[in-house]
C-alpha cells in the first residue's frame, strides 16, 4: 500500500460525517489536510482535534456551489503547499420535499448545485495542477442513489449522484494516462446528518444498523493507499441490515 506521509488532501463538505471521518483517517497517515466547508465552527475543532493528535490541518471556509470562490480556495492551498494529491469530494445535501408531488425547481437548483455541480466545480480547479504535477488522485462520494431509481431520494438527489458517476467515469477515462486517477464511492445509507432531510425520520435503533461515517473513512484510506498503478474505478458499499425488507 501506498505511504501517504506528506502528501496533501483537500476534503470537502468536512465540517461533519463522511468528510469529517475522512480527513481524520487521512491525516492520522500522514496527510496534511486542507478542511473545506460552509460552516466555519466545525471546521475549526476538526482542525484542532487534528492537530491535537499529532496531525497538520487547515480549515478554508467554502460553498462548493460557488464556482469563483472554489478556484479561490485551490489557488491558496496550491499557494501555500505547492500541489494537491488527494481530492475528497463529500459536499452534498438532499430536501426534506424531495418528491415529485412537492419538489421544487428552487429545491432541484440547490441539490444540483452543491451535489453535482460543485463536484464538478472541485474537479475542474485540482485536474490541472494534478496533471502539472504527475498524477493524483479524486475520489468522490456519490451514492447507492447512483445505481437505481428510488422514491426514498428523490429525483434530484437521484439525478446529481447517476451524472456524478458518470463524471467520474469521464475524469477517469481522459486523465488516467496522465497518472490521475477517479474513484466514485458509493455507499448505502449512512448515518450522518443528511438523514435528518429524510420525509420520514429514520430512528435512532436503525441509525446504529446503518453504515457509519468511520466506515466510509476507513474505505476513502484505503482507496488513498492503493498503489498509483491500480484504481479503484466505481465501489459499493452498503450496510449488512436491509432495513427496508426489514419493514
Amino acid at each position: 500500500m501506498q505511504d501517504l506521509n506528506g502528501q496533501i488532501a483537500w476534503v470537502t463538505g468536512a465540517g461533519t460525517g463522511i468528510g469529517e471521518s475522512g480527513a481524520l483517517k487521512l491525516a492520522e497517515a500522514g496527510c496534511t489536510v486542507v478542511v473545506s466547508g460552509r460552516r466555519a465552527e466545525p471546521l475549526a475543532d476538526l482542525v484542532e482535534r487534528i492537530e491535537a493528535a499529532g496531525g497538520s490541518a487547515s480549515a478554508m471556509q467554502l460553498d462548493v456551489s460557488d464556482k469563483a470562490a472554489v478556484a479561490d480556495v485551490v489557488d491558496r492551498i496550491l499557494t501555500e503547499h505547492g500541489r494537491i494529491d488527494i481530492g475528497v469530494f463529500s459536499a452534498g445535501i438532499n430536501i426534506t420535499d424531495r418528491n415529485w408531488p412537492v419538489v421544487t425547481t428552487d429545491g432541484w437548483d440547490d441539490v444540483i448545485n452543491i451535489d453535482l455541480s460543485g463536484a464538478f466545480y472541485c474537479c475542474h480547479a485540482v485536474v490541472p495542477a494534478m496533471r502539472r504535477h504527475g498524477g493524483g488522485l479524486v475520489i468522490n462520494i456519490s451514492s447507492m442513489a447512483a445505481k437505481g431509481v428510488s422514491p426514498l431520494t428523490g429525483p434530484a438527489y437521484t439525478a446529481a449522484k447517476h451524472a456524478m458517476n458518470a463524471m467520474t467515469a469521464s475524469l477517469l477515462v481522459e486523465e488516467r494516462n496522465n497518472g490521475i486517477r477517479a474513484t466514485a464511492i458509493c455507499p448505502g445509507e449512512v448515518a450522518t446528518p443528511i438523514l435528518d432531510a429524510r420525509p420520514v425520520p429514520v430512528s435512532a435503533e436503525d441509525q446504529a444498523r446503518i453504515l457509519q461515517s468511520e466506515d466510509l473513512g476507513d474505505l476513502i484510506l484505503h482507496v488513498a493507499q492503493t498503489p498509483a498503478h491500480v484504481t479503484l474505478n466505481e465501489i459499493l458499499i452498503t450496510p449488512t441490515y436491509n432495513r427496508f425488507a426489514a419493514g
